[in-house]
């Protein structure tokens, strides 16, 4: 993500848009989390003391972090990915890993779902990111550095030596100021100049970790993309450009989630045992409204219906404009356990139609298949 806190904290403060942002304690002692594009013309950067980035654009405005809300955008983010791949290895709350190679027939090649993945942030997180595509997480993550911000950059394999070899030693992921002195100190200022080197030579200077230089400087990493068995909850939610006023509209965007959550958890082979729906209005103020299930489900009809029941509960007593709708399973527990021999008829139906809407959803995408409004479809026809 392009200056993920400062970014934030832009749209969701109108008047900060265009200016100088900086977001980190204020006092004496004060770091900067995070720095806005505007003030990073002025050589503010993350991790900087605040009074030296103050020093370097007095006119900066400093904005407090609100942490909460960077995870819920970064929640955002990662169901975004997670819905191109189950591989996601997230680095912080605004980067991730993403192995694609699963998900090429479905989806495109991995131009095609960076391309989509960018759109989608744009229209449901509101903010900006750069994407790298690469053959392996190392170029990867060194390509979304480079076209900052808002930058799509794909180095392919066939051009991983040309493309890696007039970069500085800096770009080295592992290198920091210190290292890259010693490189330095050596004739080692770009990728080139490693790529050149022998081993020999290499481990002279930096011991056993020369090898390993030299294979990240020819652009080599075989390290798979890590990912977490069993979530420790699994939600969708999203922020309205402008508050919905109607609760049919606001129903339809839960029951889309709540579509979605369920299928996440099936491709994860967990259930759960909670619905929480979260409301915000549009002062910030946020609620939530939450239900416990008698066994963990991971039927789309059961969480479906819980979180449909919530939302139509606070909004019979106190309806008002809706910023953002959200929701979130948790009380997570691995099992897709096969229904017994006399499982209950209506169970065996609900979980077939789950069944046959994933494999839709799999060869045709999330979009292909949704459920209908029984109430609605009912009302149209009479």
């Amino acid at each position: 993500m392009d200056a993920f806190y400062a970014s934030v904290e832009q749209f969701d403060d109108p008047t900060l848009r265009g200016k100088p942002v900086l977001v980190g304690g204020s006092g004496r002692r004060g770091v900067v989390c995070a720095a806005s594009y505007e003030s990073r013309q002025f050589g503010c950067r993350s991790a900087m003391p605040m009074g030296e980035a103050r020093a370097l654009c007095s006119h900066a405005i400093v904005v407090r972090p609100n942490f909460p809300r960077y995870k819920e955008c970064s929640a955002q983010l990662m169901n975004i990915l997670e819905s191109f791949s189950p591989l996601v290895q997230p680095l912080s709350l605004d980067e991730a890993f993403v192995d694609v190679t699963g998900s090429t027939r479905l989806f495109g090649d991995g131009v095609s779902i960076a391309t989509t993945i960018r759109q989608r942030v744009r229209d449901e997180i509101h903010l900006t990111c750069s994407v790298g595509v690469a053959p392996n997480k190392f170029v990867a993550k060194l390509a979304s550095d480079l076209d900052k911000p808002d930058g799509l950059t794909v180095i392919a394999p066939d051009k991983l030596i040309a493309r890696l070899a007039p970069l500085p030693i800096e770009r080295m992921w592992g290198v920091g100021p210190v290292a890259a002195e010693t490189f330095k100190r050596f004739g080692f200022r770009t990728f080139g100049d490693v790529q050149r080197a022998s081993e020999d030579a290499l481990e002279a200077v930096f011991g056993e970790h020369g090898a390993r230089w030299k294979e990240l400087a020819l652009g080599n990493d075989n390290r798979p993309v890590a990912t977490e068995r069993t979530p420790a909850s699994v939600g969708q939610e999203q922020t309205f450009g402008d508050d919905l006023t109607a609760i049919a509209e606001v129903e339809a965007h839960l029951v889309g989630q709540a579509e979605e959550v369920a299928a996440r958890l099936r491709r994860k082979q967990v259930k759960a045992e909670r619905v929480t729906v979260k409301i915000r209005f549009g002062d910030f103020k946020t609620i939530t409204r939450s239900m416990t299930f008698d066994t963990p489900t991971d039927r789309t009809d059961i969480l479906r219906d819980g979180a449909r029941s919530l939302l139509r509960a606070w909004a019979s007593n106190d309806f008002r404009p809706v910023r953002l709708i959200g929701c979130t399973v948790s009380g997570i527990v691995e099992g897709n356990e096969q229904l017994g021999l006399f499982a209950d008829v209506q169970a065996t139906k609900q979980t077939a139609i789950d069944r046959v809407a994933d494999a839709i959803r799999t060869r045709f995408g999330k979009d292909a298949i949704g459920r209908a409004d029984a109430e609605r479809v009912r009302r149209d026809l009479e």
